[in-house]
């Protein structure tokens, strides 16, 4: 029994054995599987690089359109075109600026300077049609990729729409408006007017702390302004409600409003204090039941000069403000208007006094107080403008050399 027994365990020892040998050799061959696809994968990869490489442009997508290569004809000669910009771009916006300067929309315009303005808006279209060939129209490296080709492209459009709108019956006082922004594109023609634009753009965040400021400077004196004067800068003199006359003109016009004082209110001018009527120089003192009928109540006769400025005793709100309505405290709108206008110290001092005259003489506090605090805040704003600009200048000097770095290497690529 132990002689049969022996051969069953020899084969229970070697079955293990066999089986572990089975297991390496897949191991290997697994291992020898990946090894080769890791080959394959970084030769296909160093042929990518050796294609990029052997591009003109490796920056650039090798294929737009669909079919376009960067060696075919006609994107070769758009690239040559746009890595190589002439001066005729720079010329032709500047020709365009004198054209809009000289343009004069009340009279005709001249036949030559109209064929100048369709030959510059042709050229800049044909420049951006290059531009698309050469870069393609989308994705990271395309003509709409970049920020500065989208307002190009959008200037171009506008002045699509505009010819084709021409001879129907549409204004196109708004769309002509648009040419405006032609001499931006110079800033896309001129790195380093492009740089000082986009530095300009990223320190405006950081200036949103004295933005805060002043937005809350100017709700604070709004509030104020509208609690204590809405509906008092309309106050006037009238006759009387029964005399559809109309109220106190002086000069029979509204340049220099007579601001008049409730009886509830405690300002500097009452319907009281009405100059009196004057005719040829002379004051007119007589009251209406003086005048003599016979005579009839004209005012060239002595004796019909009658102040009727006297009957006007009766101080109520009209229906207009200063200045055509512009300048009032009567909603936190119009209360910002007449606040922005007082802290740029153009014509404060009338705003100040037909508050004075409608509600108190003690209201010369608040925009003095005004005036105050918003030098203050300037004087905040001014400096630490100059601090984040500083700051940015540092930040843009690198970002400058970098650019100039990367300028030389794509250069080198671009003669190779």
């Amino acid at each position: 029994m132990t002689g049969t027994q022996e051969p069953d365990l020899h084969e229970q020892h070697r079955g293990p054995t066999q089986e572990e040998g089975d297991e390496e050799e897949e191991g290997e061959k697994v291992h020898v599987s990946v090894e080769g696809e890791a080959r394959e994968q970084e030769e296909e990869e160093e042929e990518e690089e050796d294609e990029l490489e052997e591009l003109p442009y490796p920056t650039l997508a090798p294929v737009v359109l669909l079919a376009l290569t960067q060696t075919s004809p006609p994107r070769s000669w758009c690239l040559r075109a746009v890595c190589h910009p002439y001066p005729s771009l720079i010329l032709a916006i500047l020709l365009n600026c004198v054209t809009l300067g000289m343009f004069q929309p009340c009279d005709h315009t001249p036949f030559f300077l109209q064929a100048l303005d369709d030959g510059i808006f042709v050229f800049f279209a044909g420049e951006m049609v290059v531009k698309m060939v050469a870069l393609g129209v989308i994705g990271q490296s395309g003509y709409l990729g970049d920020t500065w080709n989208r307002l190009d492209f959008f200037i171009v459009i506008v002045g699509m729409l505009e010819y084709s709108l021409d001879g129907h019956n549409v204004s196109l006082s708004a769309i002509r408006t648009v040419r405006v922004l032609r001499p931006l594109r110079a800033i896309n023609r001129v790195p380093s007017m492009r740089i000082l634009v986009t530095l300009l753009l990223d320190t405006l965040p950081m200036l949103g702390n004295v933005l805060a400021l002043c937005f809350f400077v100017f709700f604070i004196f709004g509030i104020v302004g509208v609690q204590l004067w809405a509906g008092l800068l309309r106050n006037r003199c009238f006759m009387g409600e029964d005399v559809k006359i109309g109220y106190y003109r002086p000069d029979g016009t509204d340049d220099h409003p007579f601001i008049c004082s409730t009886e509830r209110e405690n300002g500097m001018l009452r319907c009281s204090d009405v100059p009196r009527r004057r005719v040829g120089g002379t004051f007119c003192l007589l009251g209406a039941e003086e005048a003599r009928p016979e005579m009839g109540l004209r005012v060239e006769e002595e004796v019909s000069c009658v102040n009727w400025y006297q009957y006007y005793n009766e101080c109520r709100a009209g229906e207009i403000n200063p200045h055509k309505g512009a300048i009032n405290f009567d909603n936190i709108g119009y209360a910002w208007i007449a606040i922005f206008q007082v802290i740029t110290l153009e014509g404060w001092v009338d705003i100040m006094y037909y508050v004075m005259d409608a509600h108190s003489f003690y209201n010369f506090i608040y925009f003095i107080f005004l005036i105050i605090v918003s030098a203050h805040t300037h004087t905040h704003t001014h400096t630490h403008t100059h601090t984040v600009l500083a700051h940015g200048g540092i930040y843009w000097v690198s970002v400058i050399n970098i650019i100039k770095s990367l300028d030389v290497h794509y250069m080198k690529n671009a003669l190779r």
